[in-house]
Formats: structure tokens, sequence, C-alpha cells
């Protein structure tokens, strides 16, 4: 049957993209490119990293990643590739998928974004993958799942207007069950305060450590905004059960980190992580890179997206 592999299981590779756009990152262009480059040969220790590049970046970013990550020319307008790549399932026969989902920019927040838009397919032809295309708006930042039917997103993202406004939650509830081969959807109400860029993505407040376990980003400062949102999401968390009829565990990382970077105040969430083969890179507030890439509206899990390797272990 169709299933959407969980991110700790073995990868073939993760995929990236560079920074480009250069009214996003503003005077932390350059640190940004620093943050990518740092966070590519980390993963690259574990795991075979792929770095997309528009042809007019691509020297630039070889020099700076270096001979242990491969570059490849690909127009783009952002390098978002959790949101604008594919999110690989594996199919009935259990061969390996690119689902290519329809990607409009976070509700057409910046522009231009048709290179992005397409760059899910672009890569999947290159790479040969095969590739099922999915006329509905999803971004890979919006879900996390246990690879056993679970999934969990937020109402404030799925259901924001600017996505699919002629959609019942209901119907996109019933499509990602249908294409991602789940079973169960769990809808957490809110995401960060701060995420107006995404909407509320979950995966700056939750994602599975194991089958049954969720970890949630927890806020212990009753002053800020995001107090009462996490609060209220981890109650809904621990009232459901999943696709096997296990009431979720529930481990809470109780500090929400901020960071200044250039007068803006920016969230830096640990639980925007990314799990690889044996490795676990997590944000912290504490280090350049993080806020730098924090500035630009994500974090290091939104920079990646793993490629499952079509064997599992």
């Amino acid at each position: 049957m169709t299933r959407l592999p969980a991110e700790w299981e073995c990868h073939e590779g993760t995929a990236m993209c560079w920074p480009v756009r250069d009214d996003m990152w503003g005077n932390q262009f350059a640190n940004a490119e620093v943050a990518h480059a740092e966070v590519a040969n980390a993963i690259a220790q574990y795991e075979p990293v792929t770095m997309v590049a528009p042809p007019r970046a691509s020297e630039r970013a070889a020099s700076m990643c270096g001979p242990g990550v491969e570059v490849i020319e690909i127009p783009i307008d952002d390098s978002w590739f959790r949101d604008s790549g594919p999110i690989y399932i594996f199919d009935d026969e259990g061969d390996r998928v690119a689902t290519d989902w329809q990607f409009n920019s976070w509700g057409n927040k910046f522009l231009p974004y048709d290179d992005d838009a397409a760059v899910a397919s672009r890569f999947a032809e290159r790479a040969e993958h095969a590739i099922r295309s999915i006329d509905m708006v999803f971004e890979g930042g919006s879900l996390t799942g246990d690879g056993e039917g679970t999934l969990v997103t937020t109402t404030q993202c799925l259901m924001h207007p600017n996505r699919n406004p002629l959609m019942t939650q209901v119907e996109i509830e019933a499509r990602l069950l249908t294409e991602l081969g789940a079973e169960t959807v769990i809808w957490l109400p809110y995401g960060l305060a701060l995420d107006d860029d995404t909407d509320g993505h979950v995966d700056n407040i939750a994602a599975f450590a194991a089958p049954g376990r969720l970890v949630l980003q927890g806020c212990n400062d009753p002053a800020e905004a995001d107090w009462l949102r996490l609060d209220v999401d981890q109650r809904v968390a621990r009232g459901v059960v999943d696709a096997r009829g296990r009431s979720l565990e529930i481990t809470v990382v109780p500090v929400l980190p901020f960071a200044d970077v250039d007068g803006e105040r920016v969230v830096v969430p640990y639980l925007n992580y990314y799990v690889g083969n044996g490795f676990v890179v997590v944000p912290t507030s504490g280090h350049e890179a993080d806020a730098d890439i924090a500035h630009g509206g994500g974090g290091i899990h939104c920079i990646t997206q793993q490629i499952p390797a079509i064997r599992q272990p």
C-alpha cells in the first residue's frame, strides 16, 4: 500500500537549495550562504547531499560547499526545498515516487515563484525518479508523519484561505490520506505566533521521534503569545490516538528561543531539526547560522528534504 516513510528511515541522500532571493535575506545574504554551506557539509558527513543552485550561483555554491556536496543547476527562486521540493512516498508496489504538489509561495507571499513551483518535477526528472503530480496546494513543512499511517499538521496552515480556499477540512484530510497512504490526520490548532511566512507550519512545533512518540515545542514564558498557543496544541495532542490506536506519548521541549537579527526579532524553534542516517541537526539560538536562517523565515528542517532509500534496512 502507499506509504509516506518517516524522516528517520534510511535516506539515499538529502537535497537542499542555495539561497538566492536577495530581497528576503537583505544584509544577511552572505551569512545565509555560509549557513547553508555549513548545514550541507554537516549532513554530508553522514549521507550524500545534493545542492540545487541556479546557473548564476552554481560556481559560488560549489566553492563554498566544497567537494563533499554535489551541486546541480536547476532554476530556483528561493532555498526552502522542504516546501517547494518533492515529497517522496512508496507506492502500492513498493516503488519510490516523488509527489509534486502545487506550490504558491505560501499564499503568493514572495514573487516571483514560477521556478520554485516547477523545481519538484525538475529535480525528480533529473534524478530519474517517478513523479506523480497532485492538483492541491501543499508544502512539506506543513506535516510530519510517523511512517505507520499517522500525520500531524496544523489547522492554522492547511485551512488558511490562501492555500485551498474551496476545499473543506474534510476534503483536505481525505486528499492527504489518499495521496500519502495515511489513515489518521491529527490537527493541531496553532503554529508559532511569529510564523507569518508559512502561516503556522507544523515542522516548527511538532515532530515524531518514533511511532506513537511525538515531540512538541513548548514555551515557558507566559508573556509570549506562543505560551497559550503551544499549550493548546499540547492538550489537543494528549487527547488523540494515532492510526494504530495508541495514545500519543508526548515529550515537550519547554524553552522557545528567540534571537535578534538586524533589529528583527526571530524565533528559533528547537523542533525545526532534521533527522538523517545516524544524525540529528538541531537549530540552537547560540549559533549565528541558526539566527541567519531564521532571519529568512525558516530553519534547518525548512532547507532540507530527505530522499528515502529504495530498500529500507
